[in-house]
This record gives structure tokens, sequence and C-alpha cells, in this order.
């Protein structure tokens, strides 16, 4: 049978759809179980038919304009004999009117237990698998999974347990289990329509019934056909050696250069060059002769020497004229800082569009417009709005938001976080989210990947990018535009629009995108992947200097579905020998408030060695200097038997401890490979996240509070398991 045939061929005859018949005729072709059924075109035919297919029977009136047959009383059930099927077969006929194309003979298949399965296109992402509970119950309850196509078998056997009735799959009420091989089977059949069939524009299977022996049939189907997907007109793609070459210039112009405080060209300058930034520096402005006690020259082709990026903040109506000045400079790159572009309406997207068509005809890359700039710490190039200076590290940033970065930025510089690289994309006029993703996939510095992204230009792409960066290195993605509200926002600030915010959700899973809800878990997460070994499983050992935080980290893990396993008698019999006999001899594990220092070491290496857990979470062990401040004030105020110095002395003893402290944590992580997730004592305002150790790939990590260490132990586990499922 031609399927391609049958689709053109139905779309040709100008209906609105193709009909159940010749749907279940195409889904039966591409594995889908299709309850068996006559077509009929009249009583006699149908009582003949019902015969053959054995009572009781169904009967429905058949036609491609005919939707929700139910409701218009064209479904006729549990039919027992000839005089029944005579009834509905004239009830049928009269409902139906003109758009009847004949009547559909199906055997009665009775289960208690009804599914849905679907498929439609997203205009950003393409062909997309639906899966959940069917019925009546489908848009009450809205517990549906989606997969974009195309699906492995795991991509179907994973949407099998996303739903939140899972349980009603297995057995229920007296009936088997419903054969999830026949599930998978329909979802991959579903896939490969969506590759193989653009002209398919949507299915919806409603009910697919699951009999009481766990059998599954396709009792409804509706297909609607369309036209076949036009290939949107794409910016190409930038190479990922373009994008590295803007992040390492050897000289820099900034046109547009200020010598008043306070504005663009003033702030960019200060930064760079305050962040110590080694390449050669030129001030371009038609008005001034010198600023900041530098030449200025009048324009850049003045400049005699080579110039490798030019950094523009002059008005947007300007900037279009540039374009021949710096194709005549040489200048193959341009940070373009200004706004007043596709943010700003109609006029302003054709102004983008007109100044893209001409830079690309002069070889010229421009990262923006309307961004905040870029820094790489690893060459000492700060160039954004903000005065931040992170540390070189190996976590890259990149933000649809110039003033979220930014604050990120700051954020992770405070917290010790060491950045590979940071871009505000602005309008992301030629270079995309989807170039950065390319560029992070070879870029041997950086080991995690953080993204804020309000929307993407070209969905497949980004898709197909992540899962690919994300089966290498972490992609922890936090997504603006998801409200109503959000939604309108994104469009003004970037001039884009955004796509259903459960398809994301989706695409994220799919790639090993772990996504977060808020700006706290980007960076707690940026802080743990780039600097904790990857947990194995899901098993927690909490580690605690008091009993509450331990039992509220443990209800925490409950919650995030980690796993507190008891301790072996082994383990327990080890801590024995070192904790005084009314220690828990449980998970949690209450230090008691020892003071020995060396208890926690001792205790930390018997749980890592263990292989009952796969992680230890370690409250409380870092984090007393404050406790300690306090107390000294106090002892000083009433008793003036002890000295300052002695006091100020227990300060320097403790704080050597906790550096001794995190420095045999991260030792014995690198020994046993497995994650520490610290949680402080009492942070001050001297408290970081991250506590990196010379000569050592790992660092010693300790969160403000149980909740964040918990949560990012339980992002991590999601990636491990993404990781597991490519493998």
């Amino acid at each position: 049978m031609n399927i391609r045939a049958l689709v053109a061929g139905i779309k040709n005859m100008d209906k609105t759809g193709i009909n159940e018949a010749e749907a279940k005729t195409l889904l039966k072709e591409f594995g889908v179980p299709v309850v068996p059924e006559t077509v009929v075109a009249d009583y006699q035919e149908a009582i003949s038919a019902a015969n053959e297919l054995g009572y009781p029977v169904v009967v429905k009136g058949l036609g491609s304009a005919l939707a929700h047959k139910t409701e218009k009383g064209l479904v006729h059930l549990n039919l027992s004999n000839p005089q029944d099927i005579q009834n509905a077969v004239e009830a049928i006929i009269a409902a139906a009117g003109d758009d009847l194309e004949g009547l559909l003979i199906q055997p009665f298949i009775q289960g208690k237990r009804e599914l849905v399965a679907g498929l439609f296109r997203d205009p950003q992402f393409g062909p997309v698998v639906m899966f959940g509970i069917g019925g009546v119950f489908t848009e009450a309850l809205s517990d549906v999974t989606f997969r974009v196509a195309p699906i492995t078998q795991t991509d179907a056997a994973d949407m099998l347990t996303e739903i939140r009735a899972t349980a009603f799959l297995g057995k229920y009420r007296g009936e088997e289990a419903i054969n999830r091989k026949q599930i998978i089977q329909t979802l991959s059949g579903l896939s490969r329509i969506g590759v193989e069939l653009p002209e398919v524009a949507e299915i919806d299977i409603n009910p697919l019934l699951a009999s009481s022996d766990g059998r599954l049939w396709a009792v409804d189907a509706l297909i609607v056909p369309g036209e076949a997907p036009v290939d949107q007109q794409l910016p190409p793609p930038v190479a990922p050696g373009a994008i590295a070459a803007i992040f390492y210039p050897k000289s820099i112009a900034f046109i547009g250069a200020s010598a008043q405080m306070g504005k663009w060209g003033h702030m960019l300058m200060s930064n760079t060059i305050s962040g110590g930034y080694e390449g050669n520096i030129y001030l371009v402005n038609s008005k001034a002769d010198s600023i900041a006690g530098r030449k200025v020259y009048r324009s850049v082709t003045d400049i005699s020497e080579s110039v490798d990026l030019a950094v523009v903040t002059i008005p947007a109506a300007g900037v279009l004229d540039l374009i021949p000045q710096l194709k005549e400079k040489g200048i193959r790159n341009m940070l373009l800082i200004t706004s007043g572009f596709a943010e700003t309406g109609n006029a302003g997207k054709k102004m983008e569009a007109n100044l893209v068509r001409a830079a690309r005809k002069a070889g010229i890359l421009i990262l923006g417009p309307n961004t905040m700039g870029i820094c790489n710490p690893h060459v000492n190039f700060y160039c954004t709005g903000f005065p931040t200076k992170p540390k070189a590290g190996s976590t890259t940033m990149i933000s649809q938001s110039g003033n979220m970065g930014v604050q990120l930025l700051a954020f992770a510089e405070q917290q010790g976080i060491g950045i590979r690289g940071f871009c505000g994309s602005g309008n992301e006029a030629m270079m995309s989210i989807e170039d950065y993703l390319d560029g992070l996939e070879v870029d041997t510095l950086t080991r995690t990947v953080m993204l804020y992204v309000e929307s993407v230009k070209n969905g497949r792409r980004f898709f197909e990018g992540a899962r690919r960066v994300g089966k290498k290195k972490p992609i922890v993605l936090l997504k603006g535009g998801q409200s109503q509200a959000g939604k309108r926002a994104a469009a003004s600030h970037t001039g884009a629009l955004t796509s259903d915010t459960r398809i994301f959700d989706t695409v994220c899973r799919q790639a090993g995108i772990v996504k977060v809800d808020q700006p706290t878990e980007l960076l707690d997460l940026g802080a743990a992947f780039s600097s904790l070994p990857l947990p194995r499983g899901n098993r927690a050992a909490i580690m605690t200097l008091g009993g509450g935080w331990g039992v509220v980290t443990a209800d925490l893990c409950s919650q995030f579905d980690l796993d507190v396993p008891e301790l072996s008698t082994q383990i327990i019999n080890d801590i024995d020998k070192i904790l005084p006999p009314y220690w828990s001899r449980s998970n949690p594990i209450d230090l008691v408030g020892e003071r020995d220092p060396s208890i926690p070491r001792d205790v930390l290496e018997l749980l890592l060695k263990w292989d009952g857990c796969d992680a230890v979470i370690n409250l409380g062990t870092v984090g007393r200097q404050k406790v300690l401040k306090n107390l000294g004030e106090s002892v000083l105020k009433a008793d003036p038997t002890y000295s300052s110095e002695f006091i100020k002395q227990i300060h320097r003893d403790f704080k050597k401890f906790e550096k001794d402290h995190i420095a045999q944590i991260v030792g014995l992580m690198e020994q046993y490979n497995k994650p520490v997730y610290g949680v402080s004592m009492l942070p001050d305002e001297k408290h970081q996240t991250v506590y990196p150790i010379k000569k050592s790939a790992f660092k010693g990590v300790f969160f403000p509070t149980p909740e964040r260490a918990v949560g990012a132990f339980a992002k991590m586990v999601q990636y491990q398991k993404f990781l597991s499922r490519e493998e």
C-alpha cells in the first residue's frame, strides 16, 4: 500500500481530514494496534459484518467531516442483535446527513482504562509525540507527556513513567497490566509518521483502549492532513572558531568611547582596562581628542595598527554607516552594545535586518545588538557594563538577558564560582544560542554550561545541539517567559516569541538539559557540576552536627526522590569506635556535638567508603566562624579573665581547622570519587559556595541551606540518569 499516495489523495479531495477508517489503515501500517473493523454502506451490510465479527458490536457514522461523533449521537455501543443494529443505523443516517460517507462496524471491546496517544507539529521543534490518560478525562486531568520525534525505544519507555497515573498501567481492578510493548510500539509508530510523512499535521488516538487482558486497541482515531512544513529562512550557523575569536581579541577599538562616567562608552572602557586586559586598546570618538589620558581617534580608519574587535556604543541610527569603515579597516568582529533594534518593534526589526545584511556582505560578525557585553577571565578580558570580575574557571554562562546575566556573573564572583566565559547574547541578530551551543561543544575549557533563555530561533537545531553537548558536559538552564506575563515581557525584551512551556520542558528532558526554576538554582548547579564528581545514584548518607538538621534533610531527600538508606551493621560497628554510645546509630548520622576535629573527617571517610551510598550531605562542620565571633564578644564582655588575644587565637585556630577540613574533604572526594554536598552552619558576610584547593580538580562546596544542597544533589542525579539512558 502507498501510504503517501493515500495522504496526498485525500488532501486533493478537499476534505477537512481523513476519515476514521482511512486513519486506522495508515496507523496499522506503522505498527499501531488497531481494532478490527469493517466499512459498510447500509444496515444489511452492517448485520453481515456483525455476524462475521461476533456480537456485541459498535456502529459508528463514518465521514471526514464528522468530528465529536459521540456528542452527535453517531456512536452506538454494545449492540447485541440485528434489530439494535438497524435502529442504530437509522439514527446515524438521520443525525449525520450529507456528511455521512459510510458506517463502521467494530467488535465491542470492554475495558476500564482509556489512554490517549497522538502527534502534532510544534512550530519551533517540529513533530511531537503525546501520551497520557485518555477518554473523557484527557482535557480535565491533562495527565500527558511529550517527546520530540524521532524518539528512541528508551524515550517511549520513559514516557510511560512520567504521567502522574503511571500505576494505572499496572494491574487494575481485576484487569491485567496493560501491554507496555504495545504502548511503546504505538508511540514509536507515531514518531515514524511524524518524521516520514510531513503531510500529516495531527493525529489523535483517543481512546487507546486497554481490554481486560491488557491488550491495547486503537478504537478511535483522527488524522488531520496539512501542508508539508516549509523550510524557514534561518540565519546560517556561525563556526565555533569565529565565535572563539571574539572572546580572544588581541586589540580592541571602543567606538563611541566617552569621558563621562556612567555612560556605556566609559563603563566598558573602564572595566576592560581595570580588569587587566593586556591587548591594545583604541578609543574612537569624532568629537574628542583625549579620554582617560589616552589618545582618541576621529574614525576607526585612522588607527594605523590592526584591530580584532570593535566594541560599539554609538546610537542605533549610526551603526549601519560603520560597516564600510570596519570593512576598510579589516575588522571582522563587532560587539554591538547599542539598543534600539528588533526589541523596539517593526521599525527596529527592519533596521536590524538591514544591518545584518550589510554586515554579512562585508564579512563582519556581530554579537548583539542590545547586549551587556562579554568576558573571558582566562585572558583578563572583562568587557561588560557592570564592574564584576569573576576568577577564571570552567563554567560558561550565556544569557539572553544582559541584566540577568551580569547579576548572575556578580553572584558567581561573590560565591567563588570560576567562569570560563560570559556572553549577554542580546537580540542574537547573527549569533544565536544555537551557535553558542556548537561552540561550547568543542571548547575544552568549558566543563559546565549555564543558560538563561527566553526564546530560541531554531528550535530543532537547539534541541539537537543541546543533546550533543549534554552527552559531554551538563547544561543548566533557566527559562524566562513561562507565564503569560513573562511571555509578554520576553517579547518586548528580546523581540522574539517563546514556545509552549510544556514542549520546551520536554525538549530539556529529552536533551538532558537540567532545567531549573530560579536564578539561585542556576548558580548552585554551576558550583556543584564544576566542583564535584557526578553521583552514580540517588542514595544519600547524611552527616550532621545537630539531630534536627538531619531530620529535616532526610525529609527533603524524600521530597526530591533521593534515598536515605539504613546503615549496614559493619558501618555502625565502625562508627561505634569513633562516636560515644549515645549516637543515633542510623542514617542521618548525628555527630552529637563532639569537638574532636578528627571525628568529622573519620566518619566522612567511612561513609564515602561505604558502597551503600552515592553521596554524603555534610551539615554544619564548616561555617562556624560567626558563632565563634559572637561567642568571643560575649565572653570578653562577661569574663575579664579571658584576653582578646586568647579569643583571636581561637579564631585563627578554627579558621585553620576549616581550611584543613575542606582540603581533607576534597582529598576524600578524589580518593572515592563521590560528591560531598556541604551546608554551612551559619553563613556570614564572607561566606562563599566554592572553596578551591590547589592542584585538585574538585573543590569544596558549601551551601547556605540544606534544601539547596539536596536540590543540587537531585539535579545531578537527574543528569546522571540521562547519561545512563544515552549510553
